[in-house]
């Protein structure tokens, strides 16, 4: 079977096949009952299968109607989205933009990027909200998302906007000088670390570790315990004790000395920030465009 031969025979099913209804599809796309169910058995018996059940009262797919719908209908709608997106952008990208993000997600990731598609498109508007936990971007209205990969949702696009991410053990150099350094992840139990709590639950961030395949959590416990990890990088350098912090956050710091970095072979990298959102929805000109400027794009070796 060619498939461009049959593709307004597919559409036609899937209309059907969603609707429930010949009358309804029909209707939809403009078509005749008649038209549209001589449409539906030219197809059937060029795939010589039955994809849709009849009663004088029901229509509903087969089953291999239904393993037609759910695997071809999302191609068609992937599709058709970006014909809207196309068609979009002969007009000028504008509108306003909302992402969730961590504090030092914007930090790392939105601001550098923004500072360029923003003075590009001044028509466009991006809002940030800044939320430590994981947030239902669709139930709080907000058009993408900003997390590390393992955050991610299942059933969501997500494209990575940065590299990957190392997790650094730090504390200033007195700490070190009056407790001594922890030599392994389990000697963390006899510190004192910064715990960061996390919404909404608000329980207490496990400090993650792995070295040659094997994963350690460890639960810490310190006398000072906050809720972003901005404020947790603060109480390190006020030498109140270890915190767990991602390493772009504390390399500057660490350059200068103001933090000692302990445990840095049992720090592996993890998966980078990711920009995620909704599978199948349809883009604008300008939601296009903050997405191909957050793009993660590696350098490669000259």
């Amino acid at each position: 079977m060619n498939l461009r031969d049959h593709l307004d025979d597919i559409m036609a099913f899937l209309e059907v096949a969603r609707e429930r209804s010949f009358t309804r599809a029909a209707a939809k796309l403009g078509l005749s009952q008649s038209r549209m169910s001589q449409t539906i058995r030219s197809l059937e018996e060029h795939l010589g299968v039955r994809l849709l059940a009849r009663t004088t009262r029901s229509v509903a797919p087969t089953e291999a109607g239904e393993h037609l719908l759910n695997n071809i209908g999302p191609l068609f709608e992937a599709i058709d989205n970006e014909l809207a997106v196309l068609a979009d952008f002969g007009a000028k990208p504008a509108g306003t933009i909302r992402i969730s993000a961590t504090e030092n997600a914007a930090a790392a990731v939105l601001w550098p990027a923004l500072q360029k598609i923003l003075a590009d498109y001044p028509s466009i508007r991006v809002e940030i909200g800044i939320d430590s936990g994981p947030t239902d971007i669709v139930a709080e209205g907000f058009d993408a998302g900003v997390r590390h990969g393992g955050m991610v949702a299942n059933g969501m696009i997500a494209v990575p906007v940065g590299p990957d991410l190392r997790m650094a053990v730090v504390a200033a150099p007195p700490y070190f000088e009056r407790y001594g350094r922890p030599r392994t992840p389990q000697e963390l139990t006899n510190h004192n670390c910064i715990n960061l709590r996390m919404p909404p639950a608000g329980g207490l961030l496990a400090w993650e570790f792995e070295k040659d395949s094997h994963e350690l959590r460890v639960r810490v416990d310190g006398q000072v315990v906050v809720s972003t990890a901005p404020a947790s990088l603060t109480a390190a350098l006020a030498g109140l004790g270890l915190a767990y912090l991602p390493e772009d956050m504390v390399s500057a710091h660490l350059a200068s000395g103001a933090l000692v970095r302990v445990l840095e072979d049992w720090c592996d990298p993890f998966t980078g920030y990711h920009l995620y959102f909704p599978n199948r929805r349809q883009h604008s000109a300008a939601f296009a465009v903050v997405i191909e400027g957050l793009r993660y794009r590696p350098r490669k070796d000259s």
